[in-house]
Parts: C-alpha cells; structure tokens; sequence
C-alpha cells in the first residue's frame, strides 16, 4: 500500500475567503487534498487567522511582492516540516520557487510547483517590462522541482517544448467543481424567473451572463469587447437581451461605463453565482489574453450551463468535454460570436456529457495529485 504523503502547502497570497477564481482554485484544491491525506497550509499574513477543519492554516508568510523578505521564514519552516513530519513541499505558482528550492537543500524533501498558468505570459500580456526575465526564473524553478502541476495541457506541453522539462514529472492538475450532475430544469426556470423578476424584465428577454475578477486584464479586455464589438451587433437584432456582469475588484471608472450602458446589469460581486449560472440562457467568455484555465467556463458547465467562447479562453477544457453546451468560435471573430449568441440551436437540451464531470470534479483531480505525490 502507498503511503499517505504530508504535505506542506506554501501560499504567497491572499486566498481566504475564496471569492476569486484563483482563490477558489488554491483553496478547493487544498481542501479536497485534506480529506485524503495530512495538509498544513503557510499562508500570507493578509489571510489572518482561518477556521478550517481539516487543515492547520499558518498565516505568516509576507506576500510574494516582498518574496525574498520571506528569507526570515526559513528556518521556522525548517522547523515546520520536521515538526509535521512533511513528506512534500508544494509551492503554489512559481513565485516563490526559489524558496522551495531553498527548503529542499534545508531539509532533502522533495518539492513540487503548482501552477495556474505560464506567469511570464500573464506579465506579457499586462505589458510588464521585465517579463522576460521573470520567464528566465519560471522556467529555472520548474527546471529545479521535483514535480510540475500544470492547470491545462497547453501550459503543459507549452512548457515540455520551451523549458526542457521532464515529460515524466509533469502533470496536468486542473480547476474543479463539486458538481455531478447537472440541474433539474424545474430549478433553473425558477432561477430564471427570480432573475427576471429581481430586474424588472419581460418573460421573453435572453439573458446572458459574463463574470470573473474584473481588474484582470483577460476581463477586463473582455468587457471592452462586450461594449465595443459585441453590443452594437445585439442592439442591430430584433430581440430583447441583457447582459449580467458580476464579479469584484472593478475600478470606479469601469462602473460607470458598464452603467451607462442600457443592455448590461452590473451585480457587482454575488455571493451565489450559482443563480446566475443557473437563470440565465448563455454564458458568454470573450477572452482572447492570459493562459491558464478560465475557471469561470468549467463553474458554468458544471451547471450545464450553455457557453459560447472564444477557442483561446477555453484553453484547458477539450471540446468534446463540453459537447453541444459549449460554442467555440475563432478569436476576434465577433460577427460569429454574436451569430451563436442569437442562433436557437445553441440553446440545446443535450447536456454536457459526463465525461466533463469525471475528469473536473474536485475528488478526481486529487486522486491524481495524491498519485503523482506518493511517487514523487
């Protein structure tokens, strides 16, 4: 029988309370693990002091934009790991990957990195000067571990082709959900009907929704696409439509341009973003920047939730997985993008298959992390 790894969990970050999709992410991940195998959590200070049943939670890291302040830590990990008898060393993002590198030289454990994306192409993306060489770190960090948990296979084989990384250390460990299945239709015409009668809208009105951390450039890039290419296009068909924005972190500016806009309701954040996905008719994801997983397309089509998207901002969720409830269309091809949004044959009754269900939910991906730590 395979032994039960201890695992210490390093987290450079504000994770508690998960509101954002990365946050769910790190959060879900660790939690699900908990359940099947010993979990100690080091988390940045910003987090405080967090309840959780089956993992201790340690809030004494400062965040990684002071990452090598965390030197002083070292020895108090040191201490940590010998103490909880830690078996692996798991580094959330490559951020501070050094300092798992540092710990494995301390202490001969082995450590892994899990990451959410290719980082330097987030900082590409976002137009920061020195993402090159962060690029340089990246790819000498997961050069350094001993296992690399990538959230999709293209960051993955993105990594196999660029990084000179070991194909056999390298492991695709994904968002999940908790979902098994999809939602009656009973449950969803009264989600919709609370919808329509929360916002004043007639019986017959499309209802489509677009969510995420909305001071994240992919989002923010897709809102301007919602307003710029996308809006003009509905408003020219002969349908009644609105379009949900929810999500936090939104500057003030951007409210008010969401709010001058007739065809959108912005929520704001929601604590039950199941109503949303659930009452309205579509999910829409316009993004074309970033890599990485879009956690926001796998919570809708954990709810069989219909989705159009554009080919880059499902990265991570093979088509077939979706099956007729997910829509690809090329990026930038607005035209098509709206022709989905109003085609009836889009809103289908086939629901997404199961196979989406077996590979994204949480207890699945943990029995693969679990495996790929016991023979690490």
């Amino acid at each position: 029988m395979m032994r039960q790894p201890s695992v210490l969990g390093i987290i450079s970050y504000k994770v508690f309370p998960a509101q954002m999709g990365g946050q769910k992410c790190v959060v879900d991940f660790y939690t699900h693990l908990a359940a099947v195998t010993p979990v100690t959590l080091v988390v940045a200070k910003e987090n405080g002091e967090v309840p959780v049943d089956q993992m201790e939670i340690l809030p004494f890291l400062y965040h990684h934009k002071w990452g090598f302040a965390n030197l002083r830590y070292v020895f108090r990990l040191r201490k940590l790991i010998k103490q909880k008898q830690i078996n692996v060393i798991a580094i959330e993002h490559s951020y501070l990957g050094w300092l798992g590198i540092v710990l494995k030289w301390l202490t001969k454990k082995p450590f892994i990195i899990r990451s959410h994306n290719i980082e330097a192409h987030r900082f590409r993306d976002m137009r920061k000067s020195l993402w090159w060489l962060y690029l340089l770190y990246e790819k000498w960090v997961h050069q350094k571990a001993d296992r690399s948990f990538f959230i999709t296979t293209e960051d993955r084989d993105w990594a196999l082709a660029n990084w000179q990384l070991d194909p056999t250390k390298c492991t695709i460990i994904s968002y999940g959900t908790i979902q098994t299945q999809t939602p009656a239709d009973t449950e969803r015409i009264q989600c919709r009907n609370r919808l329509l009668a929360k916002n004043r809208l007639e019986p017959g009105t499309r209802l489509f929704l677009f969510n995420g951390t909305l001071d994240y450039l992919p989002n923010t890039d897709a809102m301007r696409i919602i307003i710029s290419e996308l809006l003009p296009l509905l408003q020219a068909m002969p349908f009644p439509f609105r379009i949900f924005i929810c999500g936090n972190r939104i500057s003030d500016q951007w409210k008010k341009v969401l709010r001058a806009q007739s065809s959108l309701i912005y929520k704001g954040f929601v604590t039950d973003i199941s109503l949303y996905n659930k009452g309205t008719d579509c999910f829409i994801n316009p993004v074309t920047l970033g890599s990485g997983i879009k956690v926001k397309l796998v919570d809708a089509l954990s709810y069989n939730q219909t989705c159009i998207s554009t080919r880059s901002g499902a990265k991570g969720i093979p088509e077939d997985w979706g099956g007729k409830k997910l829509q690809l269309v090329d990026d930038y091809d607005w035209n098509a993008f709206v022709k989905a949004m109003v085609s009836a044959d889009v809103f289908t009754k086939e629901p997404v298959p199961p196979a989406f269900y077996q590979f994204f939910h949480w207890d699945a991906i943990v029995q693969k992390a679990l495996l790929s730590l016991q023979t690490v």
